[in-house]
């Protein structure tokens, strides 16, 4: 069966059932698998949950995991882009898999969007990304991603995965992280207003909060608050708020 969407398939048994373990700590619990190619994930997470639900995009690989877990009956096998799904259909749920690089960003929002329906996520990620989801202010990886990532949720880097472990080995290490959802922020009633900020504050990581906010904030109002003088990465996500917050609303 061939890499037909440029997958590099986790084989290592041991790195499974501890993603297995994390995604699913606790017996009779939804799991939703993205992307479980061949399904050696979804054979340790069939093992550990009440239901799976599979997603899959690859029409041939999503039959061939109909035949290979056909006495399975815990197993509910989804052949569809998981963009265009409603991960909401089988909440609350944890979310699981080994995530593509090219759709990392897309799939993190939607899974965090399910707010409360969401019990946890374990993704296997480009080493790179866990880096920018768990960095803290100030560090050279902290940006918009963490934001975003650390506004919902409790982000961890749980433990590196080798090269070696994938077939075919891919060009750069990788990493699992699980994501732990957050109770809202009530000083944010508004996320999303304050998502379109925070994209605005990083649009130029190398330039001030005053030089990327200019334009859709007056220069009076900017010029008045000390922290606009800084830049994006050097502030926290309480000092970013309290940015937006000291700014007229757009």
């Amino acid at each position: 069966m061939g890499r037909r969407l440029g997958q590099h398939f986790l084989i290592r048994q041991s790195v499974l059932a501890r993603i297995a373990d994390e995604a699913c700590p606790e017996p009779g619990a939804t799991v939703v698998e993205i992307g479980p190619g061949r399904g050696a994930l979804t054979a340790h997470l069939l093992d550990r949950a009440a239901r799976v639900v599979a997603i899959e995009v690859d029409p041939v690989l999503a039959d061939y995991l109909r035949l290979k877990f056909q006495h399975r009956p815990n197993l509910e096998i989804v052949a569809a882009d998981v963009l265009k799904c409603d991960l909401a259909r089988w909440a609350p749920a944890a979310v699981a898999g080994n995530l593509p690089y090219y759709i990392t960003s897309p799939i993190l929002d939607k899974t965090l969007a399910l707010g409360p329906l969401l019990t946890r996520a374990v993704f296997l990620v480009q080493l790179e990304v866990a880096q920018r989801l768990t960095a803290p202010a100030g560090s050279r990886d902290y940006g918009f991603l963490s934001v975003h990532a650390q506004l919902f949720a409790s982000v961890s880097l749980l433990f590196p995965v080798p090269r070696a472990a994938f077939r075919p080995p891919p060009k750069v290490d990788s990493a699992v992280v699980r994501l732990l959802p957050r109770a809202p922020d009530p000083s944010l009633p508004d996320p999303a207003a304050f998502l379109a900020f925070a994209s605005l504050c990083f649009r130029h990581k190398r330039k001030t909060l005053r030089n990327n906010l200019l334009g859709p904030y007056p220069k009076e109002a900017l010029d008045a608050l000390p922290a606009a003088s800084r830049r994006a990465e050097q502030l926290s996500i309480p000092e970013l708020a309290a940015l937006w917050r000291a700014l007229p609303p757009l």
